[in-house]
């Protein structure tokens, strides 16, 4: 059973963009870490009510393995915040899978992880990801080695599964 953290901003994060990919993930039988910028209530765009159960700041790379940022307005508070990024670098180099939804790979781009790498984002970021050195396809979802990128709530499921199945491939490595 793998441990997926999913990084959910405290309001205004995309309710199926954390739903439908979680779905996926317990439909598999792994765990689902919610965080956020600190445990507690977070409202998604759309109403949703989701408890975070830990802190950013206190989430273990070592622990995980799997990273999910979760899109939706709210996610630009993670653009430059120094946990995130090193958060997501530790559990790539620990041959972890990170994933980014909509507008949530700005916070990959901007660590520096998304250079050289194919990726995709709500439009309103393409500029944002080939300014950090990505090489911005389009696709609804991408799949760059280890690091999963999607445009929005239309690819939720298909991002999640992308995601699930490089968890599954690495833990059998």
């Amino acid at each position: 059973m793998a441990r997926i953290a999913m990084l959910i901003a405290p309001d205004q994060f995309r309710d199926e963009e954390y739903e439908r990919p979680k779905a996926v993930f317990e439909s598999r039988g792994h765990e689902v870490v919610t965080a956020s910028v600190a445990p507690g209530p977070c409202r998604g765009k759309l109403g949703l009510m989701v408890q975070a159960d830990e802190a950013l700041r206190d989430l273990d790379p070592k622990e995980l393995d799997g990273l999910v940022l979760v899109g939706g307005g709210g996610a630009s508070i993670f653009f430059d915040d120094l946990d995130a990024h090193r958060l997501a670098a530790e559990i790539l180099e620990a041959s972890g899978v990170v994933g980014a939804i909509c507008i949530a790979p700005s916070t990959l781009a901007r660590a520096g992880l998304l250079e050289g790498v194919h990726a995709t984002c709500f439009p309103s970021q393409q500029e944002d990801l080939m300014l950090n050195g990505a090489k911005y396809t389009g696709n609804q979802v991408e799949i760059s080695g280890k690091v999963v990128t999607a445009d929005g709530p239309d690819a939720a499921t298909e991002f999640g599964e992308a995601v699930i199945s490089l968890v599954e491939d690495s833990s059998e490595e």
